[in-house]
Order: structure tokens, then C-alpha cells, then sequence
């Protein structure tokens, strides 16, 4: 697989809404345009996200808006909200960015943003960002996520090389959640409905349960930081999934918001990675 390339300095972007639509109970798209957009580019990785801000209300903010002065002169309890999303769709023709958010009623930030969204509303937002792309080097996909994923795995299914088996594996509150995504000829999309079950469940039950294709897998694998944590244990120990043939991070974790989650995100992953090296090296004693 290839190396991932250096990040980019995010930039900072601004857009308006033109449209909205409500693609399942739980999920609105918002696309946003706008001369805002006019130096904004994506669509080398399925997974580029961006990074929307919320000012807070009773604040004031310098103009022209400008993030790298409000961090230095704003105490940080005063810079803007962000909130991170996929980029579903980049078209630099028609200079439309298109975003799909989950929506839980009043719950949250963005997701009531998006619920309440109107044509000409303006937002600002920094990106992109991401890293991930399905590869023509790989023998196969593996595509695993939640709600939160489901932007991402859409993208990578429509940019899938053709004739490389995929397998996506997508978990949904129920059947109402479901989308009609354009999946590659021979493509496995496999809706797996969550009900009362914790968040990923039935997605570890299917990886575990999935016989692997012969060959070098890619594999993308996001949403919930739980179930993320034992897929990547899983892939890595017992499957013997490089770090080069994995692209897994936790989108969100319950109980925490985004503020909160990305605090104590870099230790997590930490204690992860630690957690992992120590069972490799039980492993290969059992072994030896």
C-alpha cells in the first residue's frame, strides 16, 4: 500500500446552503456552494472530511473571520465550536460540496444545524482533510462503519477499482436507515440493523463471521471508538492485518461529545496501539 502523504494546513473555506434533503429518518444532506468555495478542492481520498465552525453566540469575532488570530488573541473557551464530517460529495464544476449529517432531534450541534438548515444560510469550515482511498494495488476491500461512516464507505464503494471484490459491511439503527448506494458489479453491501443491541455489535459479530477472500485486504473501518477498539484487535491479531492495509479510527464514542472525544482521543489510541504490541508479543511466545 502506498504511504499516506503529509497533511495539508487546513484551510479556512466559507459556503452557503442551496438545498436539503432528508434521505432517511436519521440522516439529512446538506449541499453547500457559494463563491466561498471558489480555492476549496477534494476528491483524492473517499474519506476527506472538514471541519465546520460554530461561533459562539455571544462573542465577537474579528473581520475578515480568521481562526490563526482567534486561537492567538481569544482565550480557548471562546474559539468557535468544529465539528468534523465527511465530504460525500465534491463537484468542482458546479462548485457543490455535498454532506450528509445524522440527525437525533435537538441533540448535538451540527445535527440540528443541518435539521434546521435553510437555502442561503452561510457557514465557515476548515479542509479539508483525510487520507484513505480504496487502492487498485489491494486484492480486496473491506469496508466497515456505523452511521457516522456511512459518507465515507458510500464514497470509497463508488471509487472502488473495477473487478476488485468488496465487501461493505454497514450498521443502521433498522431497515428505515438503509440508502440506495452505487456499489461496484459484485459488490457485498450488507445492512446490519442494530435495534436495542449496542452500537457495532452486529458489526464485530459480521467481521469475525466473514470469510476472508485469498489475497491482500484493504480495510476501512470507522465509527463508534468500542467496537472500533475490538476490530482493530481483531484484524491485527488474529487476521495478521498490516498497519498499511488499515485505515480504523474511532469517529465518536459514547457518552462524550465531539469536544470531549477529541480531547482524549491521541491517549486512546495510545493505550491501544500498547494493548496491541502486548498481544503480538503473547501471541508469538504461545508460538515459539
Amino acid at each position: 500500500m502506498a504511504e499516506r502523504p503529509a497533511r495539508k494546513k487546513p484551510q479556512l473555506h466559507s459556503a452557503r446552503v442551496t438545498r436539503t434533503e432528508r434521505l432517511t429518518p436519521h440522516m439529512v444532506r446538506v449541499v453547500l456552494g457559494g463563491e466561498g468555495l471558489a480555492d476549496f478542492s477534494a476528491g483524492e481520498h473517499t474519506d476527506h472530511y472538514v471541519k465546520l465552525l460554530f461561533p459562539l453566540p455571544d462573542v465577537t469575532y474579528p473581520e475578515p473571520f480568521d481562526m490563526a488570530q482567534i486561537r492567538a488573541d481569544f482565550p480557548r473557551h471562546q474559539w468557535p465550536v468544529t465539528r468534523t464530517y465527511t465530504v460525500r460529495r465534491w463537484d468542482p464544476e458546479a462548485r457543490e460540496l455535498t454532506i450528509d449529517f445524522v440527525v437525533h432531534g435537538d441533540a448535538g450541534l451540527a445535527g440540528p444545524w443541518a435539521d434546521k438548515a435553510q437555502p442561503g444560510d452561510e457557514i465557515r469550515f476548515l479542509g479539508p482533510g483525510g487520507a484513505y482511498s480504496p487502492g487498485a494495488d489491494a486484492d480486496w476491500h473491506l469496508l466497515v462503519g456505523d452511521e457516522s461512516a456511512l459518507p465515507a464507505i458510500a464514497a470509497s464503494l463508488e471509487a472502488a477499482p473495477a473487478g476488485a471484490p468488496v465487501h461493505a459491511l454497514i450498521e443502521v439503527e433498522g431497515p428505515e436507515e438503509e440508502q440506495k448506494l452505487d456499489a461496484p458489479l459484485g459488490a457485498q453491501v450488507t445492512w446490519l440493523h442494530r435495534g436495542s443491541a449496542p452500537v457495532g455489535q452486529r458489526l464485530v459479530e459480521a467481521v469475525r463471521a466473514l470469510e476472508f477472500p485469498p489475497g491482500q485486504v484493504q480495510a476501512f473501518v470507522h465509527g463508534e471508538a468500542g467496537f472500533v477498539k475490538e476490530l482493530r484487535r481483531h484484524l491485527r491479531l488474529e487476521r495478521e492485518v498490516t498497519r498499511e492495509q488499515l485505515s480504523i479510527s474511532g469517529y465518536w464514542r459514547v457518552g462524550h461529545n465531539e469536544d470531549g472525544w477529541q480531547a482524549s482521543k491521541q491517549e486512546w489510541n495510545a493505550q491501544v496501539e500498547a494493548e496491541q504490541e502486548s498481544g503480538a508479543e503473547r501471541a508469538g511466545a504461545a508460538q515459539g
